[in-house]
């Protein structure tokens, strides 16, 4: 058997052939990680943010109806109604989309009418054989309406009063809505709700639920008031709050309507009315107490130190006793809620000693688009704080507050304390 023979050129050829493979090799494998990778940042792009962050999109339109184009509360609108399909009644079919937040489904309100309608059907709201009556003043034209409420106009309340002599109880139907402003820019509407109070004891206080993406909210709501006299029907008033709802921030006042009782005969039944809604009046009230604030602004360090002393003549929560009153203090930069801080409760006293010091950062050089709020609130375990009283000192203030604020502008590095009498808040 002949020997074989092997040439030095052949070992040298060896090496190169598995550099080359290795190289090959290499680059495959470079390319796989950096594909994969690739793949698992297109995957977590596509994720939802987790919940903690849902705040960062306030900006954005985030409720869950907006992302199927449906609603879960209010008047539907006119072009779906059309384009809908209609459901056989013999089906049973349950629109999950169109529940509370409770869960429950909400009631078939009757579709809103005209005044003309009003006027002529009221039979629509109020069953046969029921006493009522129609006030005059709720067939008001538009045309009494003064120039500048045209100009602002906030939309039309609706509702009806009667007395209930055999339970000797005051009942309040709270209707409709129309017309309302859109107080959310993005998606021009609002999520309004009402809030009702019986002056002057503002004993009795309640609220409608919030209904959904809605200018012309249908509440159908009934609110009975048990242990009034109808003599002392007359002496009453009731004001209603137009609110709409936001779930970042505070909520928007829309406007509010003001109904003294006085005049108004409910021995005949039941009386529908409405009223114009009209621009929140935020004026001073000595009932609402006063609070003793100290401002120094530092020019140097660009802080502005507030200084919350003293409360006085709170007025009481309710009848049950005393309010249990703390400060909450809001920093704004135009008009935007840069830092909040708050005091501690002082328990069962209309006059608080509170001696609690802040000091905010300003981002901006001076003081002409700073102001600062402060809410006197009622804590109130299991409920929300109720606010006692509202006070604003900036450069558009009016009155002590724009004077004090003017006087720390003028005098940087003092301390400046002054009594200021606390508005409705």
């Amino acid at each position: 058997m002949a020997p074989i023979s092997t040439s030095r050129e052949d070992f040298d050829e060896i090496p190169a052939v598995v550099g080359i493979f290795s190289a090959f090799g290499l680059v495959f494998t470079v390319s796989l990680f950096a594909w994969i990778c690739c793949q698992r940042k297109s995957s977590k792009s596509n994720k939802t943010p987790p919940y903690k962050f849902v705040h960062v999109l306030k900006g954005v339109d985030i409720y869950p109806e907006n992302l199927n184009s449906k609603k879960k509360f209010g008047g539907d609108d006119k072009h779906e109604v059309k384009n809908k399909p209609a459901v056989p009644k013999s089906s049973l079919h349950l629109d999950l989309e169109k529940r509370d937040l409770n869960g429950n489904f909400p009631k078939t309100n009757l579709k809103a009418g005209t005044t003309s309608e009003l006027e002529n059907g009221t039979s629509k709201f109020f069953p046969e054989g029921e006493k009522e009556a129609i006030s005059p003043d709720s067939l008001k034209s538009s045309t009494s309406l003064t120039l500048e409420e045209k100009e602002e106009k906030l939309g039309t309340l609706f509702f009806s009063l009667e007395y209930n002599f055999e339970k000797k109880a005051f009942v309040v139907n709270i209707k409709e809505a129309r017309g309302l402003p859109a107080m959310d820019e993005q998606s021009m509407t609002s999520d309004p709700y009402i809030k009702m109070t019986i002056l002057p004891e503002k004993k009795h206080k309640v609220k409608t639920r919030v209904l959904r993406k809605t200018l012309d909210p249908a509440f159908d709501e009934t609110f009975t008031f048990y242990g009034i006299p109808y003599t002392q029907i007359q002496e009453l008033a009731l004001h209603f709050t137009v609110l709409s709802f936001d779930r970042f921030s505070r909520d928007d006042t829309i406007g509010e309507v003001l109904i003294p009782l006085a005049g108004i005969e409910l021995s005949d039944g039941k009386m529908l009315m409405n009223r114009e809604i009209v621009k929140r009046n935020v004026r001073k009230s000595s009932g609402r107490g006063e609070l003793l604030i100290s401002l120094c602004y530092q020019s140097t360090t660009n802080t502005l130190t507030v200084v919350v002393l003293k409360a006085r003549h709170l007025p009481k929560s309710d009848v049950s006793g005393l309010s249990d009153p703390y400060v909450k203090v809001n920093l704004y930069h135009a008009k935007k809620r840069i830092s909040k801080k708050k005091t501690h409760v002082k328990k069962c006293t209309p006059n608080a000693v509170f001696n609690e010091l802040f000091v905010f950062d300003i981002p901006c050089e001076g003081l002409e688009d700073i102001s600062v709020e402060f809410l006197v609130l009622d804590s109130e375990r299991g409920s929300q704080n109720e606010i006692i009283g509202r006070l604003v000192l900036g450069a558009t203030a009016e009155g002590t507050a724009g004077e004090h604020w003017k006087e720390i502008c003028d005098f940087p590095r003092r301390q400046i304390a002054k009594w200021h009498m606390l508005c409705d808040g």
